[in-house]
């Protein structure tokens, strides 16, 4: 089965808010999801790179480097901005961390304690702000909160998924 590339998404607004709550769910059980998919794994296998792709270390690290991105633009809506600040579309925080060089444990709690500030940020937000649109800037769509939290969840999934075809090919192709 083939996974469609993340740039080639496309994401459909949200009319209801009341979504949200459920959406924080999967943004908040990532962790355990990860901790589930390693338990039996052993670190060294982790940073193995199969077809040029992320390892699984990698994936993990991604998933926090990304995560000063995200709040940044929760600070985006609640100071009304127009459009949602840039992501760094070549991944260059990721291809210079040496994430192979950490167990994963240690990728995972950096991911998680900044996952936990994400969330109660989130919570903590006002109903005009949860209310407020901005601009996605490379998919040139208008956002609120709850669109940016599907769309981060989708994100989750989508290096989730490439996680699980890394750990499946590491056991076929040693």
């Amino acid at each position: 089965m083939e996974q469609t590339p993340w740039f080639e998404r496309t994401f459909a607004p949200m009319a209801d808010n009341g979504l949200l709550p459920g959406i924080l769910e999967r943004l908040e059980g990532t962790t355990p999801r990860i901790q589930y998919m390693l338990r039996e794994e052993r670190d060294d296998q982790l940073a193995i790179r199969l077809h040029d792709r992320w390892s699984v270390k990698e994936e993990i690290g991604h998933l926090g480097d990304l995560e000063e991105l995200w709040l940044g633009r929760v600070d985006d809506f609640d100071e009304a901005k127009e459009i949602l600040r840039s992501a760094d579309l070549t991944n260059r925080k990721t291809h210079r961390a040496a994430h192979n060089k950490r167990p994963w444990q240690d990728l995972l709690a950096d991911f998680t304690n900044q996952r936990e500030v994400l969330i109660q940020r989130l919570r903590s937000l006002s109903s005009a702000t949860l209310e407020r649109q901005a601009l996605h800037p490379r998919l040139r769509t208008p956002m609120r909160v709850i669109d940016l939290c599907y769309f981060l969840a989708e994100h989750d999934d989508h290096h989730l998924a490439r996680i699980r075809r890394q750990l499946r090919s590491n056991y076929h192709s040693h």
